[in-house]
């Protein structure tokens, strides 16, 4: 078998050794105690067989699959990053070149348009009524801005002559999409990949679907109110404009032509969006991009449509995608919502990328919980002795961290700002009800996780029918602590197994509904894009509810429930100083911190 031949060939160079592995031994998430500060980090295969003769891992062959499927994509990267690099050198002349030309033909167009004003007011009177006649049936058919519409289309065609078409991008390697059950590891081995593309390719992103969502929002909300304010528009008129030697009717033309090109423009945003959203190109760096997209999902409407156009546009101009889900790509769609734009975001997904199932049934993070040694992490239930235990731990942590704890805000997106009522040094205390019980989302998550290494959350209760939006948020909550690898301590009225089983009201329901909690929602931003944005009339704005079906409630919970029992692990914890935002940007502090923790979760009796 191939996988046996590659797998031994790398024992026989001397990579690996194989032992015999014992059958308790587990697979965790993600390669947490890998060096990745080396100046090449290994590949994900090597990562993972690593982990495997470490003990750290169980071999398991869909996980063995995918990291010789990523190993030989990484493979491919060194050449395409240089074909990109020789592209984007013939792009920027192209852009270059056409835009000089565009200029001229508008000049050489708006100097025949002031040669022709002085026949114009010479033969007003004469041809006035014969206009009026020749258009008087026409006119009432012809749609405003037509015209403008025409001599846009008409220029670009000359330009396609004059100078060429746009550069046709190298054929990219095929990406890989990983779908699977929850805890798997499909989260671990697109992690692997992503730490063994640093020092190979230069523009590489990686985002959790709720991130990813929000800064779409945020970049069509610029977009947007550039255009509305018309700022860059008119900045851009006076820079080339205003100096020509023309008469003030003939750059007033020019300035119409111009705004309309980028009103034109304007009205595919999502393009748009993707051109400067995932790949931040500063001057003078060119190369390939690659972007690992976690937990890929179809929740609503606006996700569909948002990521067909972003995804459709990344992939057509290069970018490699390698992406995680729960579902293959043509079952994500579970309630048929936005039908056709969705097949069409099934179509590109499956031409560019390599579909792979990380088959296995078992979840390998409640495997490495039950291995580990009893340490209280999670305290339950929420009893004077619980409560003492946690007050314990948060003193002794904040001890280490040294400091003073104060209250402090942190900035989040849309320019609004978050309280934290106690932080000292990265760590940070709330309440669960301060965190979920108040109109905030996944931005404001975001901003706690980014900013803050150690969260404490008091007082969470069972998640039961009355509090559905708290228990939402606390799920997203969980989901951005975990992206961003913080070390987390809870005390809360039910173990981690009980915490989402409901109460006498029932279970919970359609938990999974994500919905932008940001001052964006219900503008005319969202409105307009789900409404006009290529959306066929099959779905309107006022049916931009999630519909979600009992199995994606079911990912939900599990997800969660899997994700807190990991975040409990010794082998997660040793990867929070290596791993978590605030250590990448305080190298300093490395050393200050330390968890010496072997648990899942106590109660305290």
């Amino acid at each position: 078998m191939r996988r046996i031949c590659s797998i031994s060939s790398l024992l026989n160079q001397g990579f690996v050794q194989r032992r015999v592995f014992n059958k308790y031994l587990i697979n965790t998430i993600r390669p947490y105690s890998e060096d990745l500060s080396s100046p090449k980090p290994p590949g994900p295969l090597l990562q993972y067989w690593k982990l495997v003769e470490q003990g750290r891992l169980q071999h398991d062959p869909y996980q063995e699959t995918v990291a010789l499927a990523l190993e030989k994509l990484l493979g491919r990267l060194e050449q395409y990053e240089k074909d990109m690099e020789g592209y984007h050198i013939k792009l920027a002349e192209w852009e270059k070149n056409r835009e000089n030309e565009r200029r001229r033909l508008l000049m050489e167009e708006a100097e025949k348009n002031q040669r022709g004003d002085l026949w114009t007011s010479v033969n007003k009177r004469r041809s006035e009524l014969l206009e009026r006649w020749a258009f008087r049936k026409k006119s009432e058919d012809i749609e405003p801005g037509v015209g403008k519409w025409v001599s846009y289309l008409n220029r670009e065609r000359k330009l396609d002559s004059l100078v060429g078409r746009r550069p046709t991008a190298p054929p990219a390697p095929k990406g890989l999409y990983i779908y699977g059950n929850v805890g798997s590891g499909k989260t671990m081995l697109m992690d692997m990949f992503y730490s063994a593309t640093d020092g190979i390719v230069k523009h590489r992103q990686r985002f959790h679907f709720h991130e990813a969502m929000l800064k779409i929002n945020e970049a069509m909300h610029k977009l947007w109110k550039n255009q509305v304010e018309e700022k860059s528009i008119q900045s851009s008129i006076s820079s080339w404009i205003m100096n020509l030697p023309f008469d003030m009717k003939a750059k007033e033309w020019l300035a119409a032509e111009e705004r309309y090109k980028q009103e034109f423009q304007m009205k595919n945003i999502l393009p748009a969006v993707a051109d400067k959203f995932l790949v931040d190109r500063q001057a003078g760096e060119k190369g390939a991009s690659i972007l690992c997209f976690d937990e890929i999902q179809t929740v609503d409407v606006f996700a569909i449509v948002a990521l067909s156009g972003i995804l459709s546009r990344l992939l057509s101009t290069g970018t490699v995608l390698v992406s995680t889900s729960n579902r293959a790509p043509k079952d994500l769609n579970q309630d048929g919502m936005q039908r056709e734009i969705f097949l069409k975001l099934v179509d590109k997904l499956e031409k560019h990328c390599e579909i792979l199932l990380v088959g296995s049934e078992i979840d390998y993070r409640r495997q490495l919980a039950h291995r580990s040694i009893d340490k209280v992490h999670y305290f339950w239930p929420l009893d004077g002795t619980a409560q003492k235990e946690f007050e314990k731990m948060w003193c002794q942590v904040i001890n280490q961290a040294g400091g003073e704890v104060t209250s402090s805000t942190v900035p989040v997106m849309f320019g609004r700002t978050l309280e934290v009522p106690k932080s000292c040094n990265g760590v940070a205390r709330f309440t669960f009800e301060f965190l979920c019980g108040r109109p905030v989302g996944a931005a404001d998550y975001i901003a706690v996780a980014k900013n803050h290494h150690t969260v404490f959350i008091s007082d969470i209760p069972v998640m039961s029918m009355q509090i559905r939006d708290k228990a939402r948020r606390f799920i997203t909550l969980i989901d951005e602590l975990y992206n961003h690898h913080c070390c987390l301590f809870c005390s809360a009225a039910a173990s981690i197994d009980d915490l989402f089983q409901g109460t006498e009201e029932g279970t919970l329901f359609d938990i999974e509904s994500f919905q932008f909690e940001t001052e964006t929602e219900g503008a005319k931003l969202r409105r307009d894009v789900l409404a006009e944005g290529s959306v066929s009339s099959v779905g309107a704005p006022a049916g931009i509810t999630s519909m979600l079906s009992g199995q994606e409630e079911m990912f939900a919970f599990r997800r969660a429930v899997s994700r807190l029992i990991e975040m409990q692990t010794p082998l997660y914890l040793e990867g929070v100083r290596s791993l978590h935002p605030y250590f990448q940007r305080n190298p300093q502090n490395f050393g200050n911190h330390s968890y010496s923790t072997n648990t899942v979760q106590h109660q305290v009796s």
